[in-house]
């Protein structure tokens, strides 16, 4: 209760500065973060991040899921997730199913009793990664933020557990997680890319279904899966520009 009067008092304080007070004195801790979390050598300016996921590779395995738990210290409740996996199920009537059990951290069972299956597949889902992040736009206190290489992430001691982005982010990609009651989501694993290594998410992918790469420079692989495949993102009507590209993406999925 103290720490969240005391997120309260700063909030109003920073309210009555004026603007540029404000965001000197949020920028300022934010890029110091953001530099925090890479190697010294690391230079964001060259780099700009992006996952493509191929749908008909998915097997819903849900090891993706386990490895982003195990990575990123994401509590181990059921609701709480930095990325998981849909499954949607169409019966011979052509009537949609969809779930998610634990997230699909466990894999999906199969049931018998669901009648003639005309057809299923597998759909992870994440943050975005928006190039224009409804989540950064309503944040009061700056604690959301875009870095230089197109990675949205919080500063959870700016982070006033508001959770005015969890209600924007319209991919439902947020969460406030309750042991520090500050919003937290998927990162692209910032603290393992920043130094040349995959996230855990698509390092641990069995079939290769998540692939990790820049979006600059033609010879990445995410480049050539998008040359070589058509490319779908999720609520394109947003106009938030995701940088999640799905490959074979049915047109019921949202």
């Amino acid at each position: 209760m103290a720490k969240e009067y005391e997120r309260r008092e700063i909030l109003l304080k920073m309210m009555q500065l004026p603007c540029s007070a404000v965001l000197f004195s949020v920028c300022g801790p934010l890029a110091e973060m953001a530099e925090a979390a890479t190697d010294d050598a690391y230079d964001a300016s060259g780099h700009h991040y992006g996952m493509g996921i191929q749908v008909d590779k998915c097997i819903g395995c849900g090891r993706c899921v386990e490895a982003c738990k195990a990575e990123n210290d994401v509590p181990r409740e059921p609701f709480y997730f930095r990325t998981w996996v849909e499954r949607y199920v169409f019966d011979a009537d052509g009537e949609l199913t969809v779930d998610s059990p634990e997230g699909g951290i466990r894999g999906f069972p199969s049931s018998e009793d669901d009648g003639e299956v005309l057809r299923a597949f597998f759909v992870p889902k994440l943050c975005n990664q928006c190039d224009n992040p409804p989540c950064v736009q309503v944040c009061p206190v700056g604690a959301t933020f875009k870095t230089e290489d197109g990675v949205v992430l919080v500063d959870t001691d700016y982070c006033i557990g508001c959770r005015y982005c969890i209600q924007a982010c319209p991919y439902g990609a947020r969460y406030l997680d309750p042991r520090t009651m500050t919003a937290d989501k998927c990162t692209f694993c910032y603290h393992r890319i920043t130094k040349g290594q995959l996230p855990a998410c698509v390092e641990v992918c069995p079939t290769e279904a998540r692939v990790f790469g820049e979006l600059k420079g033609r010879a990445s692989p995410l480049r050539r899966l998008m040359r070589m495949n058509p490319i779908q993102v999720l609520k394109p009507a947003m106009n938030t520009e995701p940088k999640v590209f799905y490959t074979n993406l049915d047109g019921e999925v949202r």
